[in-house]
This record gives structure tokens, sequence and C-alpha cells, in this order.
């Protein structure tokens, strides 16, 4: 068998690549179905390799070193979340998305597209929310060219997966980045919303680096089960005031002598992720009571 990275998966039809460069096309075989184990991409792979023009069997899954849930790849080391000037970005959308980069141990950067169309505005107060959230702020244009040195610094040595809405120009920063040559769309003048031109995840190889592009998504729900405080170690910017609350432990909720709750009235915490994190709390709330249901 033949150790690979597994680069796409289209129709049932998957392709591996080895360390010399080598690409193979593979059906998997129907053990992983019974185990209720899907290929993902990025996942490290043992195969046989086919003969001729027929196609190889996927045979082993190596063990995944982190997962990501939409889109569904593996093994990822950083997580590029792509907002952009237009179409507005969800800041909601990019929390969940930082929420389980950290779950999964995944470091994160947020590249704000089309910085160039509004002077930075969008990627100055992008700096601001997530200033000590652990998250690099990388103002970029792939018109312009602005910032993308930056960014591929940030990417070196890495496993990355851009992601984010439609139409904030994932595949043509690619493009810009790497030459690629991925498909690219723009958004709806009508709807000021994003035409997903990617339709399936895509590892690339360029420079010796590895990056994935994949197809953008307006909607991504956190459906695990938790106790809600929990949920309060997936914010690093918190992690100053633990131990200062009232009561412990403490939601950063209502609770009267909130530390957290101070530092936001203060202007140490920003106000608007703080809002956006009683938001997730009340979904991991619902989410706790529904748990036997």
């Amino acid at each position: 068998m033949i150790r690979g990275t597994l680069t796409q998966g289209v129709g049932g039809l998957y392709f591996a690549r080895t360390l010399e460069g080598e690409e193979y096309p593979l059906r998997a075989k129907k053990k992983f179905r019974r185990q209720g184990l899907t290929p993902l991409v990025g996942d490290e792979v043992l195969f046989t390799p086919g003969t001729g023009e027929e196609h190889g069997w996927l045979e082993e899954i190596l063990p995944r070193k982190s997962e990501c849930l939409r889109p569904r790849v593996a093994n990822l080391t950083r997580m590029c979340v792509v907002t952009a000037v237009r179409p507005l970005p969800d800041w909601l959308l990019v929390d969940k998305m930082l929420y389980y980069a950290r779950r999964e141990g995944i470091g994160a950067v947020i590249a704000v597209n089309k910085c160039d169309l509004d002077g930075g505005g969008c990627a100055r107060e992008a700096a601001r929310m997530y200033k000590n959230a652990e998250a690099a702020v990388l103002p970029v244009s792939a018109a312009t060219g602005e910032g993308l040195e930056e960014m591929r610094a940030a990417l070196q040595n890495e496993t990355t997966c851009f992601l984010g809405q439609s139409g904030v120009g994932k595949s043509t920063l690619l493009n810009r980045l790497f030459a690629l040559g991925q498909e690219t769309g723009d958004i709806s003048r009508k709807i000021e919303r994003g035409k997903n031109t990617t339709r399936h995840a895509q590892m690339f190889f360029p420079n010796g680096l590895r990056v994935l592009d994949t197809p953008g998504f307006s909607l991504l729900d956190i459906e695990d089960v938790f106790e809600p405080v929990e949920l309060r170690a997936y914010y690093p910017e918190f992690a100053p005031y633990e131990g200062q609350c009232r009561f412990s432990p403490c939601c950063h909720d209502s609770e009267p002598g909130c530390a957290v709750r101070c530092a936001v009235e203060a202007g140490e915490i920003d106000g608007e992720r703080y809002g956006r994190y009683r938001i997730l709390l009340e979904n991991m709330r619902k989410n706790w009571r529904k748990r036997y249901d």
C-alpha cells in the first residue's frame, strides 16, 4: 500500500497525492460506510493504486489531527477566515468559525479582502473586535495586491483552509497568491450576495505549501452539547479576567459582579464581540436543555 493525502472527492471518486507529487484516483471501500467514516479532503490515507485506466482503492484513513465541521476537511493547522467589504461581513459567522478552530486546536487568521474599496475601514473594525482573540487580522486586496506578501508569510509551514461567505473572494485570493487558475465569480448586484463558484473542497500544493479552497456558505450551526459555562474557554480575551468574578463559575452574562462584563463596559473587551458571545451562549443553553430529547 502507498501513503498519500486526499486532495479532493467528487461523486464518490477520491484523489490521493503522494509525497512525490503523483496523484491517483480511488474509490472508497464499503467498510468505511459500515464504520460511519467519510473520507475527507486533507485525510492522510493508505491506498492501493489501480492498474491501467482502472481506479485504485482507499484502504485506510489514518488518525486525524483535526477536523473542520464546515467545510468538512481534515488535518488543518491554520484556518483562514475570509471576509470582505462586499458582501457585508457576517461577524457572527466569523465567531462561529473561530469557535470551531479553537475547539480543534487550529490556528486562525482573519483576512479582510477588498480593503481597497473602503480605505481599510472594515479591516480596522475587525482588528478592533478581535484584537485579543488570538486571530490576526490581515487587510488584503486581490485586486491591488495589498497585503498579499503578509498573507503568504502567515501561511508558511501550515495546512491552511480558506473558508467564509460566498463572494468574499477566496478563489480570487488563491489565484493572486499562487496563480492556481481557480474559477471565480462576483457578487449579485441585486441582492449583494455571493455567487458560489467553488463546488467542492480541493487541496493545492503551491511552492511546497498546502492550501484548500472550499465552497462558500452563509449558515453554520453549533450543535455541540456541553454546559454553557464552558463556552467562555473559547474566548481568549476573557482569560485575563477569569477568577475575578463575584460568582464562580461565571457565564459572563448577566451575573452581578462579573469581571468580564466590567471589562466590556470599560472598553477593554469589544462590546460587539461580547454581544455575539451572549447570542452563542443562549444557543448553548438551548442545546443543553434539549440534550435528552
